[in-house]
């Protein structure tokens, strides 16, 4: 059976959730956003994601943020959902939602509390399992940085089997597995890089496109990666993948989720508040964090 006819190619924003000063969801800043980014030529949006505080909002709150992205984001765009929970069951059951509501396909981060019992036999069974059982593709979502769980390729290629598994989000940053994954995998899979500051190394062993927190923030810059790498430009694509690292690191490891709304924030966008127990950056943290963006032209 054939993969359901998806693009992954491109640049997809993870985009961060925005709340109000009393915590509670702003649907209208969240549309107010997407309104913005609909100008650039974006090929969607994951919604939920890490960088959406996914884990600190409960379903009802989930299903009015899809209902409202899938109401500002034009057809033409996907609209990734993430759905990825620590249960079967419970991943079934919510992805069937996002997909009642509009979502085109889901992102599923892989069960990590058992850590330790995550084999690969359990990781087959989970996700085949799922995508068995949900009306919508599944992406395998690989943060190894924050679920401790680090897939190999050869398990990956063995889901990439499945017809309703078209992807994965690697944010590992291992290369090599990489390679192996875009070798070892069926040939309609297709690889999403999950980080800007390797953007170009992927793409350069197969990777089709990337679902990078710096796109919410700089997705032109993003653009022009892709556009120099597929233009034969690797010296061009180089010195501007150089320069990315630095902002991408800032808005990621170095400041996080907070660092990345204040970037919005500065931007024009809405980013606010973190959800507790995150904290707002501090005053130094937020001139440290103006500055690098002022450095790297975003600002």
């Amino acid at each position: 059976m054939s993969k359901p006819k998806i693009s992954l190619h491109g640049v997809f924003p993870p985009i961060p959730t925005p709340f109000d000063v009393e915590g509670e969801v702003d649907l209208q800043k969240l549309a107010a956003n997407l309104e913005r980014w609909n100008q650039y030529d974006l090929s969607g949006y994951v919604v939920l994601g890490s960088n959406g505080e996914a884990g600190y909002l409960v379903e009802d709150e989930k299903m009015r943020v899809w209902e409202t992205a899938r109401e500002w984001i034009p057809p033409e765009k996907l609209l990734i959902a993430g759905t990825g929970c620590e249960s079967t069951r419970q991943t079934i059951a919510l992805t069937r939602q996002a997909a009642r509501v509009g979502a085109d396909a889901a992102l599923l981060v892989t069960p990590h509390y058992y850590d330790g019992r995550m084999t690969p036999q359990s990781l087959i069974h989970h996700y085949q399992t799922v995508a068995d059982e949900v009306p919508i593709p599944v992406i395998i979502y690989s943060v190894p940085k924050f679920t401790h769980v680090d897939m190999d390729a050869v398990t990956i290629a063995l889901l990439s089997r499945h017809h309703n598994i078209i992807g994965i989000k690697d944010t590992g940053g291992n290369l090599a597995k990489m390679a192996d994954t875009v070798r070892l995998a069926e040939a309609d899979f297709q690889v999403l890089v999950g980080s800007a500051s390797f953007l170009l190394a992927g793409l350069a062993v197969g990777a089709v496109g990337g679902v990078m927190a710096l796109s919410s923030v700089a997705p032109e810059k993003c653009f022009e990666i892709l556009r120099l790498f597929h233009a034969g430009d690797m010296a061009g694509a180089a010195k501007l993948q150089r320069e990315v690292i630095p902002i991408n690191t800032a808005i990621t490891s170095q400041f996080g989720i907070a660092g990345l709304k204040f970037a919005l924030d500065l931007l024009g966008y809405y980013g606010g508040p973190v959800r507790s127990p995150l904290l707002s950056l501090t005053e130094e943290e937020q001139q440290k964090l103006r500055g690098i963006l002022i450095e790297g032209g975003v600002l």
